[in-house]
Parts: C-alpha cells; structure tokens; sequence
C-alpha cells in the first residue's frame, strides 16, 4: 500500500549552497555498456529491480476503481486505487496461470478480472471469485489468494514503485532532493503534455545527455538569446550516495559572450516580457538587464496574476534548475511548469528504449489556458491529454528536446564503433562520469 510522502505544509527554500565534490573514477566509460546483453542483464538485476522509479501520476487513479499499468523492462505494474482509500500496487499477473492481467494502459472498475479464467480480484488484490470453487483441493482460493503487491510510496504527483520489498523508503531515496521538489507543489500542476518514443538508443544515452550542458552550444544553438550556457555562470552539485545531481543555469537573459543580436534576443522574449508588463524595447540598450527586471516584476506582479512566489528565490522565477534522479528522471523545474523526462530499458534489446516526456503546467487561479514557454504553445486544463505514441520522427516532444532526440540514434552507433575507446570527459561533465560511477556501484563493479 503506497506510502504518501508529503511535502512541508509551509514550502522551504531551496538550498543552493554548493555541494562537497565527492570522490569521482577516472576509467574509460565503455561503449559496451551501451549495447551488451551481458551488461543489460546486470542493469535489470542491479538497478531495476531495486530502484525507485515513476511509475505514473496519482492523479490516473484518483478514484476508488481507477487504475493505470506500468511496463517497465520485463515486468508490467498494475496501481489501483482500492475501495479503502488506498493506493497499491502489484505484479500485473494473474496468480492462477500466470496471464497478464490488466491490458489497458489506464482505467476504471469494480474489479479485476482475469480473461483466461474468469478470476477476479478486488483493488486490494484480494481473489473473490473462481469459477467451479468447489473443484480445487482444500476448498476454494478466495480469501486466501493474492496478488503480489509492489513497494509503492506517493510524492510530488507521482506514483513510485520498487520492486524490492526490502529497498529503503523513497524519502531516504531522495534524499535532500525530496524537500526541493516539493517546494514547487506539483500536485497543484496539470499534465498538459504526453509523449512517449520508442527509441533505437540506450537508455543511458538519455540521462547522459540531461547530465551536462556541455551540448547547449551546437545542439541547442538558439537558446544562447535567451539563456547562459557558459559552465563557468552555472552551478553542479552531485549528491552521493544517492546518485542524484543538479544544476543551476541562469536565463530569461541572453548569454553574456553573446554580442550583438539584440533583436534576435528581444524578439524570442517579446511574450515573457509582455505578459509581465515589460515593454521589449526598454531593453535594447543592454538586454542582459532583462533577467532581473523579469524578478522584480514577477514580484511585483505575480500574486496579481494568480502566483504566490513568496517562498521562491529570485533566480526560481527566471533561471533553470534542472535535476537527475538516479536512475532514469530527469526533469526541470519553473514555478509556471515544470518538464519531466523518463529513459525506461528495452525488455530484451539494450540498443533499444522508452523515453517518455512530460510537461506540467501550473495555471493561474480562474485560468484554463495558459501559453507555455518552454513548450512554445498555449496549453488547455480542460481538455484531457492524449498519450502519444511513436517512433522517433513521428511525433514532437517540444523544441528543445527534439533537438536532443535527433543526437541520439546516431550516438548509439558510434558508440558500437572501434573507435570510440570510452570518452574524454571535461570537468562539466562530471554528473556524466557520476552517474556511472553509480550505475557500477548497483551492479556491483
């Protein structure tokens, strides 16, 4: 039965005091690791069966009867919300012949029924029909099988599961990441983008990528006008043992080696700045000026316009605070919205994955639309959010992250190549060799 992990009644600021650098390796980063079975079956017995892991929103089951299913690697996770008020989850798999239970990715019902045989079962997991009871030696199973429940705990809008029923709970997990999530009151944000990518990468390849910013430059060369993106500006923090690291960039400004381009710059923040009462032209002269006029108004402004920012930072209300959660969430958090990025294993191909992307907009009191800046549309509370399925080129995860996606399934056959001999990590990167370091330590290396 899930544990409910509540946040402070009174939102704290986050901490931003840097972080003691812990101790790092300095071996090659083995393009092997990327596409050995060898090593997936490690990862799958190390890593998936131990960690926790999103498995969905509390909001998809919300009522007595709701439920949502979960794959993830070889195992399917069914959550439901019982008739006691309790949120459970189990191993998707009838007791009596081993059939998956539930097929639908979410629902509503009275009961779980399996299809090959006719059991049900309540959303408890307690068995209260069989057929032909009377057939089976000791009298009939009901009231004495179960379905196999899963270690599950609920934080931050999400429903997380482990498949160890002995893992340490999620807060111990999260460790002094859990209280800076849930400053930003997620559970009042609604999911107004769905999007899932089978892709012909690694899954690491996903949280190598949202590990540095190293990239920003020449994958993502348009968000110079709007952001920093010199490592020099920007702050990195790991957080060992967890596994978890962070990083601070400043925006809602231009970067300071960027000369010229004052159009461009005002042009792409034109809507920022409108809605916040700023007029774009009084910044022609510096438009560095823009990040801390953009904080004051939303100081100003902000309780005016539906916001309570009194327990924000400054640098909340314009920078990015982006974050890895070991072993496969990446995500970054604004007051308005907040993007959640999932890197979930292929079950049989390790040059395979499911990478799922996420976008949670908070809407101003009274409004039911609401334009998103990182997602470059107006979004709608009152229309239900489809989930997108697709290959990659099919379907769009925003801007800026597609720019991601298109790196990846070619950095997925280079790293099959001879020539790639395990990497040359720069120091900015060193949640990248973080993050591997901790993958060794959950397979045992």
């Amino acid at each position: 039965m899930a544990t409910l992990l509540r946040p402070d009644t009174a939102p704290q600021r986050i901490d931003t005091t840097p972080q003691p650098m812990p101790a790092l390796s300095a071996k090659p980063i083995e393009g092997s690791r990327y596409w050995s079975r060898e090593f997936m079956d490690r990862e799958w017995e190390g890593i998936w069966t131990k960690s926790w892991l999103i498995g969905g929103l509390a909001a998809q089951v919300a009522k007595p009867g709701d439920f949502f299913t979960y794959d993830i690697g070889r195992e399917s996770i069914l959550v439901t919300h019982g008739d006691d008020g309790q949120i459970r989850a189990f191993y998707n798999v009838c007791p009596h012949r081993g059939k998956r239970l539930v097929m639908e990715e979410e629902g509503h019902s009275k009961r779980i029924a399996c299809s090959y045989h006719g059991w049900r079962f309540t959303h408890e997991g307690e068995l209260n029909f069989v057929p032909c009871p009377e057939d089976f030696a000791g009298g009939s199973p009901c009231g004495k099988v179960k379905l196999e429940e899963v270690r599950c705990e609920v934080f931050a809008s999400f429903v997380w599961v482990n498949l160890d029923p002995h893992a340490t709970p999620l807060a111990e997990h999260l460790g002094p990441v859990a209280p800076q999530i849930a400053g930003y009151r997620m559970e009042q944000m609604h999911r107004t983008h769905w999007v899932t990518l089978e892709g012909d990468w690694n899954w690491k390849c996903v949280q190598d990528n949202f590990n540095e910013s190293y990239h920003l430059p020449f994958v993502h060369p348009q968000t110079r006008f709007v952001m920093e993106q010199s490592y020099k500006d920007c702050q990195f923090d790991l957080y060992a043992p967890e596994g978890h690291a962070r990083m601070f960039m400043p925006g809602s400004r231009p970067a300071r080696s960027l000369r010229g381009h004052t159009d461009t710059v005002l042009e792409m923040m034109a809507q920022e700045l409108t809605y916040w009462g700023l007029d774009p032209e009084d910044f022609r002269d510096d438009p560095l000026r823009t990040r801390e006029a953009l904080q004051q108004a939303k100081r100003e402004r902000g309780a005016d316009k539906g916001y309570d920012f009194s327990h924000f930072h400054d640098a909340q209300l314009t920078d990015h605070f982006h974050y890895t959660i070991f072993p496969n969430i990446s995500f970054s958090l604004k007051p308005d919205g907040c993007i959640w990025l999932r890197a979930d294993p292929h079950p049989t191909d390790p040059e395979r994955c499911y990478f799922d992307m996420w976008y949670f907009t908070w809407f101003p009191e009274g409004a039911d639309r609401y334009y998103s800046y990182s997602m470059g549309e107006e979004v709608d509370r009152t229309i239900p959010v489809p989930h997108k399925r697709g290959k990659v080129g099919e379907l769009s995860c925003g801007p800026g992250i597609d720019q991601d996606v298109s790196i990846w399934s070619e950095q997925q056959k280079g790293l099959r190549s001879r020539g790639y001999k395990g990497g040359h990590l720069a120091g900015q990167e060193a949640r990248v060799r973080f993050f591997h370091d901790t993958i060794d330590r959950w397979v045992g290396e």
